[in-house]
Formats: C-alpha cells, sequence, structure tokens
C-alpha cells in the first residue's frame, strides 16, 4: 500500500511555527503596551481593595459601626452634589493609578551577601582591635558590627569600594607597622586585584577605605598649557591636585589633573631623581621632559646604555648633545660643569655692574643623564678619566641660580653608587614600576597611602616635589618614534613635538642678514655658540 504524504504544516519545518511564535510575541507586547493604563488601574484597585480589608479587620467592632455610618455620609453628600458622582470616579481611578504603579524599591542598606562581607570584616579585625578588659568592646567576637562600619558602599561583585571603620582610641594608629598590618589585611579581605587609599583620621579614630580607579593610560605626548618653568612629569588623582589642564585623550579633549614639576630660580626642587625597574618607563619620561624643555630651552642627553632611545633628538635644534658612548659622555658632563661656572660669574658680574642677565644664561639648559650608576662604572672601569658624579656637584649646587637642571634615572640596584650628596640635591623625586612599599619609602622618603597596583603599565608609579604630599602618577606615552613595535599615534605625536633638523635651520638663518652685534654689554667668558660647537654630536 503506498504511503500518504504528510500534512503540509508538518512537512515545512519549523520555519512556520517559529514565525507563527513571533507573531504572537509581538501581538501579545502590543497589546501589553496598549493595555497597560488598564492594568495599571486594575492592580491599584486591588491594591486599594486589599487595604480596605486590612483596615476593616484591624478597626475594633465597637467602631465599625460609626464608621460605617460616615463613609454613608460622604457618599449621599457626593450623590446630592453636581457631578459628584463623576467627581467620585475620577477621584477612585487616580488613587488606583497611583497604587498600582510599578516602583523601585530603594535599598536602604546592604544585602545578605554584603551583610555577610562586612561581618566577615569585622570579625578578622576583632584581634587587632578587640581589648579584652573593656566592658563594652566595639569589638568582640559575634559583636554588632553595625557600630564598628559606616558609610560604606559597595560594586556590582559584592565588594566594598568605601567604608568607614571606626577604631578604639587605645589603638596605636601612630606607629606605622600598625597602620600597616590594617591595612594589608583590608587589601586581602576587599579584593587584591584593586587599588586601595587609606585615609587615617587619628583624631577622630576613623580610617577611610576608598578604591581608586586605574590612572589612563592614553594620554599621549602633546603642548600642554603651562607657564614657562613649568613641566608636567603626568597625571595623577582629581582630588589629590587642585589644577587640570586640557589635554587630547584620543579624539576626544578634556581636563586632566597633572603633577607640575616648577623649575628655575624660585624652585625649591630644581632638580629631578626617576627610579625604576627596567621597563618600568624612566626613559619615556625623560623623553617627555626633553620635548616639553626644547620649547624654552636648550638639552645636553647622557645616555650611558647606548641603546640609542634619544636617537631622534641627535641633530635637532636646541639639542647640544646626544652623547652614548663613555668618553664623550664625560666630556658632554665636563662641559656642562664648566658652562655652570660660566654662567654662575657671568650672573655675578652682571649683578654687581647693576645690569640684567646677559641673554646667553637666560636660557634654560637641561642636563638629562640616563644610567649614571652604569656610567660611574664604566669610567671606573677605564680608569684615568674623572667621575661622572664629581662632574655633577657644580650643576646640581648652582643650578638653580645659573638655569641647569639636572635629571638622573637609574634602577634600584644602582641607586646606592648616586651617593647621598647627589641624592639629597635632587629633591624632585620619582618611582616608576612596580615595587614594594619599602622601596618606595626609600627612594621619596615617605610611604604611599595606597596599596600597590596590581597591574603597572610603563610609566606608573609616585611622584613627590620635596616635602610635599606622595601622588599617584601616569606619565604621558612618549615612546621612541623610531620603534615599529609602538602605537602608531602615539609615534606621530612625539614626531610632530619634535624641532626642526639643526641643518635645516642653520641653512634658513644663512639666507637672513646678519644682526649687528649689540654694544655695551661685555663680553662673556665662554661664548655660548663656541661652546655648542665645542661639543661633540653624536649622529
Amino acid at each position: 500500500m503506498a504511503r500518504r504524504p504528510l500534512p503540509r504544516i508538518l512537512s515545512s519545518g519549523s520555519a512556520s511555527i517559529t514565525r507563527s511564535r513571533e507573531i504572537a510575541r509581538t501581538a501579545a507586547d502590543n497589546a501589553t503596551d496598549i493595555l497597560q493604563p488598564l492594568i495599571t488601574i486594575t492592580r491599584g484597585l486591588r491594591l486599594l481593595a486589599a487595604a480596605g480589608r486590612q483596615r476593616w479587620a484591624a478597626t475594633p467592632k465597637d467602631r465599625r459601626g460609626p464608621a460605617l455610618f460616615t463613609v454613608a455620609v460622604c457618599l449621599f453628600a457626593l450623590a446630592v452634589m453636581p457631578f459628584g458622582g463623576l467627581i467620585a470616579l475620577v477621584t477612585v481611578m487616580g488613587a488606583a493609578a497611583w497604587k498600582g504603579r510599578e516602583r523601585t524599591e530603594e535599598r536602604t542598606g546592604p544585602d545578605e551577601a554584603e551583610t555577610a562581607r562586612l561581618r566577615s570584616l569585622y570579625e578578622a579585625l576583632v584581634p587587632y582591635f578587640g581589648v579584652p578588659d573593656d566592658p563594652a568592646p566595639l569589638y568582640a567576637h559575634g559583636g554588632d558590627w553595625t557600630k564598628a562600619f559606616g558609610d560604606h558602599a559597595f560594586d556590582g561583585d559584592g565588594r566594598p569600594t568605601r567604608l568607614r571603620v571606626t577604631y578604639p582610641a587605645c589603638f596605636t594608629d601612630g606607629e606605622a607597622a600598625s597602620r600597616a598590618r590594617i591595612e594589608q589585611l583590608l587589601h586581602a579581605k576587599s579584593g587584591r586585584s584593586r587599588e586601595y587609599r587609606f585615609t587615617w583620621d587619628e583624631e577622630g579614630n576613623q580610617l577611610l577605605m576608598t578604591v581608586l580607579g586605574a590612572l589612563p593610560t592614553s594620554i599621549g605626548a602633546q603642548r600642554f598649557v603651562t607657564a614657562p618653568g613649568e613641566t608636567v612629569l603626568g597625571f595623577t588623582d582629581g582630588e589629590a591636585v587642585q589644577r587640570t589642564v586640557p589635554v587630547h585623550d584620543g579624539d576626544l579633549t578634556r581636563d586632566a589633573p597633572p603633577v607640575v614639576w616648577r623649575t628655575g630660580a624660585r624652585s625649591t626642587e630644581p632638580h629631578l631623581l626617576v627610579v625604576g625597574q627596567p621597563g618600568s618607563g624612566t626613559t619615556t619620561l625623560l623623553r617627555s621632559l626633553a620635548l616639553q624643555a626644547l620649547q624654552h630651552g636648550d638639552v645636553l642627553v647622557v645616555e650611558a646604555t647606548a641603546t640609542g632611545e634619544y636617537a631622534c633628538l641627535t641633530g635637532r635644534d636646541g639639542v647640544l648633545a646626544v652623547e652614548c658612548e663613555p668618553g664623550g659622555a664625560l666630556t658632554a658632563l665636563e662641559w656642562a660643569a664648566h658652562e655652570t661656572e660660566r654662567r654662575l660669574i657671568a650672573a655675578s658680574r652682571a649683578r654687581q655692574a647693576g645690569r640684567p642677565l646677559p641673554d646667553d644664561i637666560r636660557r634654560p639648559l637641561w642636563i638629562l643623564l640616563d644610567r649614571p650608576g652604569l656610567l660611574c662604572r664604566l669610567a671606573t672601569a677605564t680608569g684615568g678619566r674623572p667621575d661622572p658624579l664629581e662632574l655633577l656637584q657644580a650643576p646640581l649646587r648652582h643650578g638653580r641660580a645659573t638655569g641647569v637642571t639636572v635629571v638622573l634615572a637609574d634602577q634600584f640596584d644602582s641607586l646606592d653608587a648616586l651617593g647621598e650628596g647627589i641624592r639629597r640635591q635632587a629633591r624632585a623625586r620619582v618611582v616608576l614600576g612596580r615595587c614594594s612599599r619599602e622601596e618606595v619609602a626609600a627612594v621619596l622618603g615617605a610611604e604611599p597611602d595606597t596599596t600597590p597596583a596590581p597591574e603597572s603599565p610603563p610609566g606608573r608609579g609616585y611622584a613627590r616635589l620635596g616635602t610635599g604630599p606622595v601622588l599617584r602618577l601616569q606619565v604621558p606615552a612618549t615612546p621612541d618614534p623610531y620603534d615599529e613595535t609602538a602605537d602608531e599615534a602615539h609615534r606621530q605625536a612625539v614626531l610632530g613635538l619634535l624641532p626642526g633638523r639643526r641643518d635645516a635651520v642653520a641653512a634658513a638663518g644663512a639666507e637672513k642678514p646678519a644682526a649687528p652685534e649689540p654694544t655695551g654689554v661685555p663680553e662673556p667668558l665662554l661664548p655660548r655658540a663656541v661652546t655648542v660647537d665645542n661639543l661633540a654630536v653624536t649622529d
């Protein structure tokens, strides 16, 4: 017997069934939107009826009669009033619509998971804050955590982002070791994948823990809005400084809080020391400082590693030299020492004669020295060469009065080779890379009030200017423009900031008539043009 074919509705597959379900779902959604007012009023009438039943059940039996009489009088008054029935209907519908509206419940406290985490933090702090002889201890096993914790906030995962901890007055909050134990405990219990700031209020016996957001790494090298003598080391938290500058962050322009370092005759921190781990971004910071210094001054770069990180500056207008060889580096430092002395003598003569400072000593001079510790070892190994650190004594001591700024960048393993004298002169300090709180304190002179960052991109660290606070720092992205592995946008930004080639500038100046020499001004001891030509420039 021949088999009969299946009906069309079954043989067409699941496409028609799926289409029918979509049509039905769309129709239901449209009907819900159209009937939403009716649904709201119906829900409100149901809630009003339930509230009326509860109120009637809660009314004593001896008061039910007067209540019914009052309701009857009101209904009779509405019935005899003009448009009384319409007014009653509108009133009931309005009350039902208000009662039946969809409302989002506001949280008045932590949920169950957040309460469990706070209770766990409280129990963990009992061994540190508990006082056995206290008749009413603030911290005790099984105690009330609500009296100790306040001002708490949580993220989407239930981890605290803000917490105010009240501790007993007998706790030794003046000792760094005691504070460090509490901070380490809160850091471990609240999540190690974030960066925290701990603010101790020793007068009020309170500790505020807040979670910090990551500093932006997308800000590249650019012309920052600063006054002459001001240099942007990087960017920090908005509440840490009282100033912002407009920056280009990708395709957007926004205000960012900078860490501004002031140099010159009025500066109390005229020299800078940068310390970091390999690959932490110390060279990036020096490259960023060089680009900013070339706007108003001259730059002398001494690179002991000879890796060519500053090759983009070679031969540029305003760059006196980029020395990579030990012999050339020592020659450049010798010239820097003599130039500092020359500037000091010229400034002293001008002041004694009652004249303004000569133009050749007004232009700032920046000496950027990368890895001076390695240069000292190389000079010691060759023998018969002067100590580079001794050559830096004159620029470091008299640099503020002569417009000479010294920037040194080295690693932690070579920090002892610099000596205490150089570290004492360089009062502006920067630490880059992932390092412990003890290492940061050894360089900056104070521990940071934040925990180490879980991830340390290049240029991430801390800065301290003189005796100021320790600030988080993110150096602007300033890669080597000849490095093809770097971000293309940041490379082009660096190329756009580089001054023109010295040969092109000299050729353009040769076409112009020579300016007449000024009269009545004494000739300096060592003309600036001669000193620049005497420097060995490596190409």
